[in-house]
Protein backbone atom coordinates (compact mmCIF):
# COMPACT_ATOMS: atom_id res chain seq x y z
CA UNK A 1 0.00 0.00 0.00
CA UNK A 2 2.83 2.37 0.86
CA UNK A 3 4.58 1.79 -2.49
CA UNK A 4 1.33 2.23 -4.35
CA UNK A 5 0.70 5.57 -2.61
CA UNK A 6 4.26 6.71 -3.39
CA UNK A 7 3.77 5.75 -7.00
CA UNK A 8 0.54 7.74 -7.23
CA UNK A 9 2.23 10.76 -5.62
CA UNK A 10 5.19 10.59 -8.05
CA UNK A 11 2.89 10.36 -11.03
CA UNK A 12 1.02 13.45 -9.86
CA UNK A 13 4.27 15.44 -9.53
CA UNK A 14 5.35 14.37 -13.04
CA UNK A 15 2.01 15.47 -14.39
CA UNK A 16 2.41 18.82 -12.66
CA UNK A 17 5.84 19.48 -14.20
CA UNK A 18 4.60 18.31 -17.59
CA UNK A 19 1.67 20.72 -17.39
CA UNK A 20 3.90 23.65 -16.39
CA UNK A 21 6.32 22.93 -19.25
CA UNK A 22 3.44 22.83 -21.71
CA UNK A 23 2.19 26.20 -20.52
CA UNK A 24 5.72 27.63 -20.77
CA UNK A 25 6.09 26.31 -24.32
CA UNK A 26 2.74 27.76 -25.27
CA UNK A 27 3.60 31.20 -23.90
CA UNK A 28 7.15 31.27 -25.30
CA UNK A 29 7.22 33.31 -28.54
CA UNK A 30 8.87 31.74 -31.53
CA UNK A 31 10.30 33.51 -34.58
CA UNK A 32 9.01 32.03 -37.83
CA UNK A 33 9.71 32.83 -41.47
CA UNK A 34 6.55 34.03 -43.20
CA UNK A 35 6.01 34.69 -46.93
CA UNK A 36 5.92 38.44 -47.67
CA UNK A 37 2.80 37.88 -49.77
CA UNK A 38 0.91 36.70 -46.67
CA UNK A 39 1.71 39.88 -44.68
CA UNK A 40 -0.78 42.75 -44.93
CA UNK A 41 -0.62 46.33 -43.58
CA UNK A 42 -2.35 47.32 -40.36
CA UNK A 43 -5.81 48.80 -40.94
CA UNK A 44 -5.64 52.62 -41.04
CA UNK A 45 -1.89 52.52 -40.44
CA UNK A 46 -1.03 56.21 -39.82
CA UNK A 47 2.69 56.00 -40.60
CA UNK A 48 3.77 56.50 -44.20
CA UNK A 49 6.05 53.94 -45.81
CA UNK A 50 8.05 55.94 -48.36
CA UNK A 51 10.59 54.94 -50.99
CA UNK A 52 13.07 57.50 -49.69
CA UNK A 53 16.82 57.32 -49.11
CA UNK A 54 16.39 55.74 -45.68
CA UNK A 55 14.22 53.00 -47.17
CA UNK A 56 16.85 52.24 -49.82
CA UNK A 57 19.53 52.08 -47.09
CA UNK A 58 17.36 49.66 -45.11
CA UNK A 59 16.83 47.49 -48.18
CA UNK A 60 20.59 47.39 -48.82
CA UNK A 61 21.23 46.42 -45.19
CA UNK A 62 18.65 43.63 -45.47
CA UNK A 63 20.34 42.33 -48.64
CA UNK A 64 23.63 42.06 -46.75
CA UNK A 65 22.53 40.98 -43.29
CA UNK A 66 18.86 39.97 -43.53
CA UNK A 67 16.08 41.24 -41.27
CA UNK A 68 17.66 41.48 -37.81
CA UNK A 69 14.53 42.42 -35.83
CA UNK A 70 11.46 40.21 -36.46
CA UNK A 71 8.13 41.84 -37.28
CA UNK A 72 5.14 41.39 -34.98
CA UNK A 73 2.03 40.10 -36.74
CA UNK A 74 -1.40 38.73 -35.86
CA UNK A 75 -3.59 36.23 -37.75
CA UNK A 76 -6.35 37.62 -40.01
CA UNK A 77 -9.79 36.04 -40.22
CA UNK A 78 -9.62 36.24 -44.02
CA UNK A 79 -6.24 34.48 -44.10
CA UNK A 80 -2.65 35.62 -43.88
CA UNK A 81 -1.35 37.98 -41.21
CA UNK A 82 -1.72 41.65 -40.34
CA UNK A 83 1.52 43.51 -39.63
CA UNK A 84 1.45 45.14 -36.20
CA UNK A 85 5.09 46.27 -36.17
CA UNK A 86 7.47 46.02 -39.12
CA UNK A 87 5.84 47.78 -42.11
CA UNK A 88 9.13 49.42 -43.20
CA UNK A 89 11.06 46.15 -42.79
CA UNK A 90 8.40 44.38 -44.86
CA UNK A 91 8.62 46.94 -47.68
CA UNK A 92 12.42 47.00 -47.57
CA UNK A 93 12.43 43.19 -47.80
CA UNK A 94 10.31 43.43 -50.94
CA UNK A 95 12.76 45.93 -52.45
CA UNK A 96 15.66 43.66 -51.47
CA UNK A 97 14.02 40.81 -53.41
CA UNK A 98 13.31 38.52 -50.47
CA UNK A 99 10.40 36.07 -50.40
CA UNK A 100 10.08 35.73 -46.63
CA UNK A 101 10.90 37.63 -43.44
CA UNK A 102 11.11 36.64 -39.75
CA UNK A 103 8.08 37.44 -37.61
CA UNK A 104 6.54 36.76 -34.22
CA UNK A 105 2.88 35.74 -34.35
CA UNK A 106 0.72 37.07 -31.51
CA UNK A 107 -2.99 36.65 -30.87
CA UNK A 108 -3.90 40.31 -30.22
CA UNK A 109 -7.23 42.10 -30.11
CA UNK A 110 -7.67 45.36 -32.03
CA UNK A 111 -6.87 47.67 -29.11
CA UNK A 112 -3.76 45.81 -27.94
CA UNK A 113 -2.51 45.62 -31.53
CA UNK A 114 -3.11 49.36 -32.04
CA UNK A 115 -1.11 50.29 -28.94
CA UNK A 116 1.85 48.09 -29.98
CA UNK A 117 1.68 49.46 -33.54
CA UNK A 118 1.79 53.08 -32.33
CA UNK A 119 4.49 52.55 -29.69
CA UNK A 120 6.80 50.71 -32.08
CA UNK A 121 6.61 53.51 -34.67
CA UNK A 122 6.89 56.46 -32.28
CA UNK A 123 10.49 55.40 -31.63
CA UNK A 124 11.50 56.56 -35.11
CA UNK A 125 13.69 59.68 -35.40
CA UNK A 126 11.59 61.66 -37.86
CA UNK A 127 7.80 61.59 -37.72
CA UNK A 128 5.47 63.84 -39.68
CA UNK A 129 2.90 65.92 -37.75
CA UNK A 130 0.05 63.99 -39.36
CA UNK A 131 1.60 60.65 -38.35
CA UNK A 132 2.07 61.75 -34.76
CA UNK A 133 -1.45 63.24 -34.64
CA UNK A 134 -3.21 60.09 -35.83
CA UNK A 135 -0.93 57.83 -33.75
CA UNK A 136 -1.81 59.68 -30.54
CA UNK A 137 -5.51 59.61 -31.41
CA UNK A 138 -5.55 55.91 -32.26
CA UNK A 139 -3.63 54.98 -29.10
CA UNK A 140 -5.84 57.18 -26.91
CA UNK A 141 -9.04 55.69 -28.39
CA UNK A 142 -7.69 52.17 -27.87
CA UNK A 143 -6.74 52.88 -24.25
CA UNK A 144 -10.16 54.39 -23.55
CA UNK A 145 -11.86 51.27 -24.92
CA UNK A 146 -9.59 49.02 -22.86
CA UNK A 147 -10.50 50.88 -19.66
CA UNK A 148 -14.21 51.22 -20.41
CA UNK A 149 -16.67 49.51 -18.00
CA UNK A 150 -20.42 49.52 -18.05
CA UNK A 151 -20.67 50.18 -14.29
CA UNK A 152 -18.83 53.53 -14.38
CA UNK A 153 -20.61 56.79 -13.67
CA UNK A 154 -20.17 59.77 -16.02
CA UNK A 155 -17.69 61.32 -13.58
CA UNK A 156 -15.64 58.13 -13.42
CA UNK A 157 -15.60 57.83 -17.21
CA UNK A 158 -14.27 61.38 -17.46
CA UNK A 159 -11.57 60.61 -14.89
CA UNK A 160 -10.50 57.49 -16.78
CA UNK A 161 -10.34 59.54 -20.01
CA UNK A 162 -8.06 62.10 -18.34
CA UNK A 163 -5.80 59.33 -17.03
CA UNK A 164 -5.58 57.85 -20.55
CA UNK A 165 -4.45 61.18 -22.00
CA UNK A 166 -1.89 61.55 -19.23
CA UNK A 167 -0.54 58.05 -19.92
CA UNK A 168 -0.26 58.68 -23.68
CA UNK A 169 1.58 61.94 -22.96
CA UNK A 170 3.88 60.36 -20.37
CA UNK A 171 4.84 57.42 -22.60
CA UNK A 172 5.48 59.77 -25.54
CA UNK A 173 7.53 62.20 -23.46
CA UNK A 174 5.10 65.04 -24.24
CA UNK A 175 2.92 67.34 -22.17
CA UNK A 176 -0.79 66.55 -22.00
CA UNK A 177 -1.55 69.85 -23.73
CA UNK A 178 0.81 69.06 -26.61
CA UNK A 179 -0.73 65.62 -27.12
CA UNK A 180 -4.19 67.21 -27.20
CA UNK A 181 -2.98 69.80 -29.71
CA UNK A 182 -1.57 67.11 -31.97
CA UNK A 183 -4.84 65.17 -31.79
CA UNK A 184 -6.66 68.36 -32.85
CA UNK A 185 -4.82 68.15 -36.18
CA UNK A 186 -6.84 65.03 -37.06
CA UNK A 187 -9.85 67.37 -37.45
CA UNK A 188 -8.18 69.02 -40.46
CA UNK A 189 -9.25 67.98 -43.94
CA UNK A 190 -6.52 65.94 -45.73
CA UNK A 191 -5.30 68.76 -48.04
CA UNK A 192 -4.71 71.10 -45.08
CA UNK A 193 -3.06 68.34 -43.04
CA UNK A 194 -0.76 67.64 -46.00
CA UNK A 195 0.24 71.32 -45.97
CA UNK A 196 1.20 70.97 -42.30
CA UNK A 197 3.43 67.99 -43.19
CA UNK A 198 4.96 70.04 -46.02
CA UNK A 199 5.56 72.96 -43.62
CA UNK A 200 3.42 75.27 -45.71
CA UNK A 201 1.21 75.83 -42.65
CA UNK A 202 2.87 76.11 -39.23
CA UNK A 203 1.78 73.89 -36.34
CA UNK A 204 0.17 76.57 -34.13
CA UNK A 205 -2.01 78.11 -36.89
CA UNK A 206 -2.97 74.58 -37.98
CA UNK A 207 -4.32 73.79 -34.50
CA UNK A 208 -6.53 76.90 -34.66
CA UNK A 209 -7.75 76.00 -38.17
CA UNK A 210 -8.79 72.55 -36.95
CA UNK A 211 -11.76 74.20 -35.20
CA UNK A 212 -13.22 75.30 -38.55
CA UNK A 213 -16.04 73.20 -39.98
CA UNK A 214 -14.96 70.87 -42.84
CA UNK A 215 -16.87 72.95 -45.42
CA UNK A 216 -15.16 76.10 -44.10
CA UNK A 217 -11.78 74.40 -44.41
CA UNK A 218 -12.45 73.63 -48.07
CA UNK A 219 -13.46 77.26 -48.67
CA UNK A 220 -10.27 78.36 -46.92
CA UNK A 221 -8.27 76.35 -49.44
CA UNK A 222 -9.86 78.44 -52.22
CA UNK A 223 -9.16 81.69 -50.34
CA UNK A 224 -5.54 80.67 -49.76
CA UNK A 225 -5.15 79.79 -53.42
CA UNK A 226 -6.71 83.04 -54.71
CA UNK A 227 -4.61 85.19 -52.35
CA UNK A 228 -1.48 83.01 -52.63
CA UNK A 229 -1.03 83.07 -48.85
CA UNK A 230 -1.24 80.82 -45.81
CA UNK A 231 -2.60 81.94 -42.41
CA UNK A 232 -0.37 83.29 -39.66
CA UNK A 233 -1.28 82.44 -36.05
CA UNK A 234 -3.22 85.70 -35.55
CA UNK A 235 -5.08 85.21 -38.83
CA UNK A 236 -5.94 81.60 -37.94
CA UNK A 237 -7.22 82.74 -34.54
CA UNK A 238 -9.50 85.32 -36.19
CA UNK A 239 -10.77 82.74 -38.68
CA UNK A 240 -11.61 80.46 -35.74
CA UNK A 241 -13.39 83.31 -33.92
CA UNK A 242 -15.50 84.22 -36.97
CA UNK A 243 -16.37 80.52 -37.41
CA UNK A 244 -17.47 80.14 -33.78
CA UNK A 245 -19.62 83.27 -34.09
CA UNK A 246 -21.19 81.97 -37.32
CA UNK A 247 -19.85 84.85 -39.44
CA UNK A 248 -17.11 83.11 -41.44
CA UNK A 249 -17.70 83.42 -45.18
CA UNK A 250 -15.46 83.08 -48.23
CA UNK A 251 -15.34 86.89 -48.48
CA UNK A 252 -14.17 87.19 -44.87
CA UNK A 253 -11.53 84.53 -45.53
CA UNK A 254 -10.24 86.34 -48.61
CA UNK A 255 -10.15 89.65 -46.75
CA UNK A 256 -8.09 88.11 -43.94
CA UNK A 257 -5.78 86.20 -46.28
CA UNK A 258 -5.12 89.34 -48.38
CA UNK A 259 -3.61 91.16 -45.38
CA UNK A 260 0.12 91.71 -45.43
CA UNK A 261 1.77 89.87 -42.56
CA UNK A 262 4.16 91.80 -40.34
CA UNK A 263 6.85 89.20 -40.95
CA UNK A 264 6.56 89.80 -44.70
CA UNK A 265 6.81 93.58 -44.25
CA UNK A 266 10.00 93.14 -42.20
CA UNK A 267 11.59 90.57 -44.51
CA UNK A 268 14.00 91.19 -47.40
CA UNK A 269 14.25 88.26 -49.80
CA UNK A 270 17.16 87.79 -52.18
CA UNK A 271 16.73 84.76 -54.42
CA UNK A 272 19.67 82.74 -55.70
CA UNK A 273 18.78 83.77 -59.26
CA UNK A 274 19.31 87.43 -58.33
CA UNK A 275 22.56 86.77 -56.49
CA UNK A 276 24.33 84.27 -58.78
CA UNK A 277 24.97 86.82 -61.53
CA UNK A 278 27.28 88.66 -59.08
CA UNK A 279 29.17 85.59 -57.81
CA UNK A 280 31.22 82.75 -59.31
CA UNK A 281 29.18 79.59 -59.91
CA UNK A 282 31.29 77.72 -57.37
CA UNK A 283 30.15 79.94 -54.48
CA UNK A 284 27.90 78.34 -51.89
CA UNK A 285 25.03 80.30 -50.24
CA UNK A 286 27.16 80.58 -47.08
CA UNK A 287 30.05 82.12 -49.03
CA UNK A 288 27.71 84.57 -50.74
CA UNK A 289 26.24 85.57 -47.38
CA UNK A 290 29.71 86.23 -45.94
CA UNK A 291 30.65 88.47 -48.90
CA UNK A 292 27.36 90.40 -48.71
CA UNK A 293 27.77 91.03 -44.97
CA UNK A 294 31.38 92.21 -45.46
CA UNK A 295 30.29 94.60 -48.23
CA UNK A 296 27.48 95.92 -46.04
CA UNK A 297 29.91 96.53 -43.19
CA UNK A 298 32.17 98.53 -45.54
CA UNK A 299 29.20 100.51 -46.86
CA UNK A 300 28.00 101.25 -43.31
CA UNK A 301 31.51 102.37 -42.25
CA UNK A 302 31.87 104.73 -45.24
CA UNK A 303 28.39 106.13 -44.59
CA UNK A 304 29.31 106.92 -40.99
CA UNK A 305 32.47 108.69 -42.13
CA UNK A 306 30.47 110.87 -44.54
CA UNK A 307 27.99 111.80 -41.79
CA UNK A 308 30.80 112.77 -39.41
CA UNK A 309 32.36 115.30 -41.82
Amino acid sequence: MRSSAAKIKLTSVDDLFSSEESRADASRERVVELPLAELHPFKNHPFKVLDDEKMLDTAESIREHGVLIPAIVRPREEGGYEIVAGHRRHHASQIAGLDTMPAIIRDLDDDAATIIMVDSNLQRESILPSERAWAYRMKLDAMKRQGKRTDLTCGQVGHKSEKSVMRVADEAGESVKQVQRFIRLTELIPPLLDMVDERKIAFNPAVELSYLKPEEQFELLDAMDSEQATPSLSQAQRLKKFSQEGHLSIDVMRAIMSEEKKSELDRVTLTSDKLHKYFPKSYTPQQMEQVILKLLEGWHHRRQQVQER
